[in-house]
């Protein structure tokens, strides 16, 4: 349950960004896509169960969740803090209306290129006022988590490495990858993550994974098959955290194995850049100084702030020149391509920005595992 406090403190930080940005009203959107839906999650208290939802919030006054009318009997309606809900025909329609009812001019969207249905657009473009993207504001407003919001993270942690322990147990040369995920999803679903999931894997033969993110398949695994099982998950209360880690039982490749020698200090380098008052390209940077003396690059990007969005601004990247607050919290996930673009190396933790240094929030080494270790991460 997000306590009073909590949500003046949101409505309070994003009204600051509007009123900087002369906006007259924000429509924050979100839809079922796995990672969308957390927006409305965070103005509103409403869970997105199928379809979409919007809230528009005015510089000042109430709030309104805006439904389409298909969607009247999906989702918890009781549940979130917002009373004045609306379901609408064509939900465009009715906030272009409200928009001219109240003669407002500036009209803030959150979501306007990833998430709002078309149809809606369409009828919002027809209005006399002007519609602003509001996606790095809004994201910038909420990246300091606070200690409520914080304790979410930890507990979405816990029921991932929860899920990692169950894979261990579960990974056995012989079994596919499907086979070897499932009892993990098991877990994640039974703490509480619902369908909030995106867990898919980078796998190979020969002691290598192909570069190339894909759906656990019905592949049978081999002793020197590499997997690389990227898992991103929420907790009860919405909030997405990241985590991979190495699997073999074979031998890793010595392209693998070249790889994987530089990763520890690269992340090290990052987390230790991870600090109050730093830029997001020092931490990119620091990891990719590491790579380049080995002879690896990396892309421009390594990471992103995460929250009840799964990508949430502002990026960990060469060109990112935002200075990262404490409390703030980040996936960090470098990829580590070979020169021909085949075969790759990655790995995923989730930090949270220290006053001098970063916290990852899971223990657990980078190394390669055998699935002998279980005790060792439960």
């Amino acid at each position: 349950m997000t306590t009073q406090k909590e949500i003046d403190r949101r409505y309070a930080n994003i009204r600051a960004a509007m009123a900087a940005n002369h906006i007259d009203a924000l429509i924050v959107c979100g839809n079922q896509y796995a990672g969308f839906e957390g927006a409305i999650r965070y103005v509103s208290g409403f869970e997105i169960v199928h379809r979409y939802a919007y809230l528009l919030l005015p510089l000042s006054g109430e709030a309104t969740l805006v439904f389409p009318l298909e969607a009247r009997w999906i989702g918890d309606k009781k549940a979130p803090w917002v009373r004045d809900q609306v379901w609408a025909e064509i939900p465009g329609k009715w906030l272009r209306d409200k928009i001219v009812e109240k003669k407002w001019k500036h009209i803030a969207v959150y979501g306007l290129d990833f998430i709002m249905a078309v149809r809606d657009y369409r009828e919002l473009q027809q209005g006399s006022f002007e519609l602003v993207p509001f996606d790095f504001q809004f994201d910038m407003a909420r990246a300091v988590k606070s200690e409520e919001e914080l304790a979410g993270v930890r507990d979405a942690m816990d029921i991932i490495l929860d899920g990692f322990d169950a894979l261990l147990k579960a990974y056995q040369p012989g079994k596919t990858e499907a086979e070897i995920m499932a009892p993990a999803v098991e877990r994640f679903f039974a703490r509480g993550a619902g369908p909030r999931m995106m867990n898919i894997v980078l796998s190979g033969t020969g002691g290598e994974a192909e570069a190339h993110f894909k759906v656990p398949s019905l592949r049978t695994v081999a002793r020197d098959d590499l997997l690389l099982y990227s898992l991103e998950v929420t907790g009860a209360n919405g909030y997405w955290v990241e985590f991979s880690r190495a699997l073999i039982q074979g031998k890793p490749s010595r392209r693998t194995r070249a790889m994987s020698d530089v990763y520890p200090e690269a992340m090290e380098a990052a987390r230790l850049k991870m600090r109050d008052g730093a830029l997001a390209s020092d931490v990119h940077k620091a990891a990719a100084q590491v790579f380049q003396r080995s002879g690896f690059a990396l892309g421009h990007l390594t990471g992103h702030s995460i929250g009840l969005t799964m990508i949430e601004h502002p990026a960990i990247g060469a060109n990112t020149k935002i200075e990262l607050k404490e409390n703030m919290v980040c996936s960090f996930h470098p990829q580590v391509v070979d020169q021909d673009g085949q075969v790759c190396l990655y790995t995923q933790d989730t930090y949270r920005i220290g006053k001098k240094e970063g916290e990852c929030l899971a223990s657990v080494p980078w190394k390669f595992y055998s699935g002998a270790e279980v005790s060792k991460t439960a």
